[in-house]
């Protein structure tokens, strides 16, 4: 077996230290569920464990903490620690597995489904000694052809990410409440889901498993369709210093693949990042498997602000036969694109 990177070393020996700190002052694990999905054969349960202290009784109380959700830093959902290589109990339907969470404290596994109905369903996860949380599942019709993957940042949400000092600013600093959605894009995905109920919307991002909870109030407060995040773990790994945000993309796009043979996807993103790249290669790869992409294009000042320079199209992501491929600023001129193709209503 491959000897892991030394910054994976170095990250798993300071988590043990940092751990063992926290617990040694009382702290626990803490279940948190994440949106998972599956069709009539599986599921995919999507959750992470970390160490956290009691709860007291102020933040258990609903409304009071929704709200200092909204107006609190960024930076606050990065005080985690991660609690890896833990064993925790997953029941779907009354069937009980056992799994552990990976060295980030991720929980990520496929298991038979003894038969859930189509559409939003729960499955319990449980850590030793602690009581079941609840955690959603979509479970996608065994006939579903129709399925759509959008990107976060830039695409739904007004980042302007990668420029790293930018990107800390937005992520860490900006409160909750204060960010801002794309113009349109909410009505495109009701438009694009209208005449496919029970459709999965899978939101791919290379943004941090930390920012769970902030991005999924963010969609629901603003419209969006709820699906599973599919997010990463920034910092070391055991074959690097850093992650490679294109290969997550790459791999999660496989993965739905595998997933659900019969879905063909509209797949959304950005020209601020490797969008127009990762998605054209896929659909190069894959042409029966991608309905359409759309790009939301940035403006000049976006990109430089994205990128330092404006970046233009290359014969990377120049379109694929057989694959509409649109562009636009907001999803209003996205979906009169989308529509000239006959992909939305």
């Amino acid at each position: 077996m491959q000897r892991p990177h030394l910054a994976g070393v170095v990250e798993d020996g300071w988590n043990r230290l940092v751990g063992g700190a926290l617990r040694s002052r009382g702290w626990r694990h803490l279940v948190v569920p994440h949106l998972g999905y599956g069709g009539p054969d599986f599921v995919r349960v999507l959750a992470r464990v970390v160490i956290a202290p009691e709860p007291d009784e102020d933040r258990t109380r609903g409304e009071q903490r929704r709200d200092e959700q909204l107006y609190r830093r960024g930076w606050r959902n990065f005080l985690t620690a991660e609690a890896g290589d833990v064993e925790v109990a997953v029941t779907v339907a009354g069937v009980r597995h056992l799994a552990r969470t990976d060295r980030s404290g991720i929980l990520d596994v496929r298991l038979p489904d003894p038969g859930l109905g189509p559409g939003w369903q729960e499955v319990t996860v449980e850590e030793a000694g602690s009581p079941p949380t609840a955690a959603r599942v979509l479970i996608v019709p065994a006939d579903c052809d129709f399925g759509l993957v959008s990107d976060i940042d830039d695409t739904v949400i007004r980042t302007l990410l990668p420029r790293p000092l930018i990107a800390a600013y937005n992520t860490l600093v900006v409160q909750e409440q204060t960010r801002t959605p794309v113009d349109g894009m909410a009505s495109l995905y009701d438009g694009l889901l209208a005449d496919h109920p029970g459709a999965p919307t899978v939101y791919v991002s290379t943004g941090a498993w930390n920012a769970a909870g902030t991005l999924t109030r963010f969609l629901a407060r603003h419209g969006y369709p709820a699906g599973p995040l599919l997010l990463t773990d920034w910092g070391p790994t055991n074959t690097g210093w850093l992650r490679s945000g294109p290969e997550h993309k790459h791999a999660c796009l496989e993965s739905l693949v595998a997933d659900f043979p019969r879905i063909r996807w509209v797949l959304v993103g950005d020209d601020g990042q490797h969008d127009p790249v990762i998605y054209t290669d896929f659909a190069r790869r894959h042409p029966d498997r991608v309905r359409a992409i759309a790009i939301r294009e940035l403006t000049a000042t976006q990109q430089v602000l994205a990128h330092g320079t404006p970046v233009e199209r290359s014969d990377a992501d120049a379109d694929v036969p057989g694959v509409p491929s649109v562009r636009a600023p907001d999803g209003a001129g996205l979906a009169r694109a989308l529509a000239a193709h006959g992909v939305w209503t």
